[in-house]
C-alpha cells in the first residue's frame, strides 16, 4: 500500500524513540466508557506507532506500558491490562517475525503471573533474531528501580572481585542498566498534556529531546508522530558544547 504524504516525509528519524503512553483513562471517561475501553484503544495506537517506526528506520522504540506504581490501581483494571498484554503478544507475534521486529521487555517481571511471564519469555525468544526495529516494552518498570538494580549488579561485581571501585564511571555504570546495549533515547514523547517523566528511563534521558502533546494516547496517530519528529528535527542537540563547536 502506498505511504501517505505525511509518512513519506519521515526521511530522517531519531534512532531511539521513547514514549510515555498516557491518557487512556481520560479518553474513555470523555466518552462515558469504562477505563478498559480506553486501554483497548490504546493498544490500537501501539500497533500504529510500532508499524510506522518499523517502516521508517527507527532502530529502537521504548514504550512505557505499565509502571511499577501501576500495581496500585484497582485489581480489576490491572487484571484487564494483563489480558490485553497477553492478547497483544499473541496477535502481534507473527507480524513481528515477518517484519524482523525484536521484542525486549524491561522491569520487575517477578510480580507478573506465571502465565504472563511465560508468554513474555516465549515472545522475546521467538523474536530474538530480528534485525529490524527493537521494540522495548517497559512492564512493572520504574527508572529508580532500574538504577537500584544497576547498583546491586555493581556491588556484586565488586564483591566478586570483578570490578575495581576506582574503575567505576558513567560507562561502566550504564553497562549494568536494563538497556545496557542500547543507545540513550534521542526523543521522548509524552501524550495527554502531562509534562513530566514519571520515572521513565531516568538515566537514559539525560540529553533526550522531550516532546509533550495534549493528544490522548488512543488518538495518537501517524500525523501526530510526524509532528513529534518535525519538532525533533528543529532541535539543536549540543550535548554541553557550543554552537560554534557543532559547526561543520
Amino acid at each position: 500500500m502506498m505511504q501517505s504524504t505525511q509518512e513519506s516525509e519521515i526521511n530522517k528519524v531519531p534512532a531511539h524513540v521513547a514514549i510515555i503512553m498516557d491518557g487512556n483513562g481520560r479518553w474513555a471517561r470523555q466518552r462515558g466508557l469504562p477505563r478498559i475501553a480506553g486501554h483497548q484503544q490504546g493498544v490500537d495506537a501501539v500497533t500504529r506507532v510500532v508499524d510506522a517506526c518499523a517502516r521508517n528506520a527507527v532502530r529502537y522504540l521504548s514504550l512505557f506500558a505499565f509502571s511499577s506504581e501501576n500495581w496500585g490501581r484497582p485489581r480489576q483494571e490491572v487484571d484487564a491490562l494483563m489480558v490485553l498484554l497477553l492478547d497483544y503478544l499473541s496477535s502481534q507475534r507473527q507480524k513481528m517475525l515477518d517484519n524482523g521486529i525484536r521484542l525486549r521487555v524491561i522491569g520487575d517481571l517477578s510480580r507478573m503471573t506465571a502465565a504472563v511471564q511465560q508468554a513474555i519469555a516465549e515472545a522475546v525468544q521467538a523474536t530474538s533474531a530480528g534485525t529490524g526495529l527493537t521494540l522495548v516494552l517497559a512492564l512493572s518498570y520504574g527508572g529508580r528501580d532500574e538504577i537500584l538494580r544497576a547498583v546491586q549488579r555493581i556491588v556484586a561485581q565488586v564483591q566478586a572481585g570483578d570490578l575495581d571501585p576506582d574503575q567505576l564511571n558513567a560507562e561502566t555504570f550504564a553497562a549494568c542498566l536494563d538497556l545496557a546495549d542500547m543507545p540513550p533515547a534521542d526523543l521522548m514523547i509524552r501524550t495527554s498534556g502531562e509534562i513530566r517523566l514519571s520515572n521513565f528511563l531516568l538515566w537514559q534521558s539525560a540529553y533526550t529531546e522531550l516532546y509533550f502533546t495534549d493528544v490522548l494516547w488512543p488518538d495518537f496517530n501517524l500525523d501526530e508522530l510526524n509532528k513529534a519528529f518535525a519538532d525533533y528535527y528543529q532541535r539543536r542537540r549540543r550535548f554541553g558544547l557550543t554552537d560554534d563547536q557543532l559547526l561543520p
